[in-house]
């Protein structure tokens, strides 16, 4: 699933100075509903889902936070002047290389964070770019592995790109034990209360 870019939406201000939604606020989060309706109707019927992968595991509704606008950022990519291949672990114990690549940034309640971005090459040679973290709500109210954010990357060394975590999701391997997915490391844990995208599914 690839993460949507809400350019319009990024070009008005992100905060209300009233307790009412702006037109755009509203917009957005009947866009980000709309994804997450779209999600649900994956999981539950097409035969990629997890859930209907192997021994099929009981569907319900995905879990999420409400949508929070104030959880959009945008930022360029700084990338590490020495790309260092670094070893992660899947959920089942396997070591994975990959690129640590650089990095997006974002401010919140006035602190910096930033935010590795991971080059990873699939068996067909193809290179992808991953963005992987866990942060206070992990193990609580989102998944005790950590969450995943797409991330596409493009040429233009200035460009700008949209970092939501509306978007947020769990990896396969919540949902389904026949799955492994990459284990987040300590450098990306965010030391912040994301209570933006997807929810633990196993209460």
């Amino acid at each position: 699933m690839k993460q949507i870019l809400y350019v319009m939406f990024l070009s008005v201000l992100l905060f209300s100075c009233s307790d009412k939604l702006s037109p755009e606020e509203e917009a957005y989060i009947k866009r980000i509903e709309e994804h997450r309706a779209q999600v649900n109707e994956f999981m539950k019927s097409d035969p990629r889902s997890p859930f209907n992968f192997k021994n099929k595991v009981e569907f319900h509704e995905l879990n999420y936070f409400d949508v929070k606008p104030d959880f959009v950022f945008t930022s360029k990519l700084y990338e590490y002047p020495e790309k260092d291949t670094v070893i992660i672990y899947g959920t089942k114990g396997e070591p994975r290389e990959t690129v640590k690549f650089g990095y997006v940034k974002f401010r919140y309640d006035g602190e910096e964070f930033k935010v590795n971005v991971y080059e990873s090459t699939g068996k067909d040679g193809t290179k992808y770019y991953s963005i992987w973290f866990t942060d206070k709500t992990t193990n609580k109210e989102s998944y005790g592995v950590g969450r995943y954010l797409d991330f596409e990357k493009q040429d233009d060394p200035n460009y700008i790109y949209t970092v939501d975590f509306n978007l947020a999701y769990n990896p396969y391997c919540a949902y389904n034990p026949n799955y492994s997915c990459a284990i987040p490391s300590k450098e990306d844990y965010i030391p912040l209360e994301i209570k933006a995208g997807e929810k633990k599914f196993h209460n």
